[in-house]
């Protein structure tokens, strides 16, 4: 299976395919989901990673589901520990 190097952050998503064609602020969207404003600027940002929580609000609001959200941030999460872990001497257990 091929792996993704450099997968899209959610943040990004929300920003360029809701956010921006949308016209709305990242404000407006967090008074929308009843969140605080920086949970909302600093995931678009990059700073902080999405939650479940933030997950089910968001797809609520698109109609979308939670598990689209949380995949783009599986994606990344994995992505960054491939990078940063070394698994070098793990060895697969078999089972006969």
């Amino acid at each position: 299976m091929k792996e993704i190097c450099n997968p899209v952050r959610p943040g990004e998503v929300l920003s360029e395919l809701f956010l921006e064609p949308l016209k709305m602020s990242a404000g407006a969207l967090a008074k929308r989901l009843d969140v605080p404003r920086a949970r909302i600027e600093r995931l678009v940002k990059g700073d902080m990673a999405l939650t479940a929580d933030t997950a089910l609000r968001l797809s609520i609001v698109f109609g979308n589901t939670p598990e689209f959200w949380l995949n783009l941030q599986r994606a990344c999460d994995l992505a960054q520990a491939r990078k940063v872990v070394d698994v070098s001497n793990i060895e697969p257990l078999v089972v006969a």
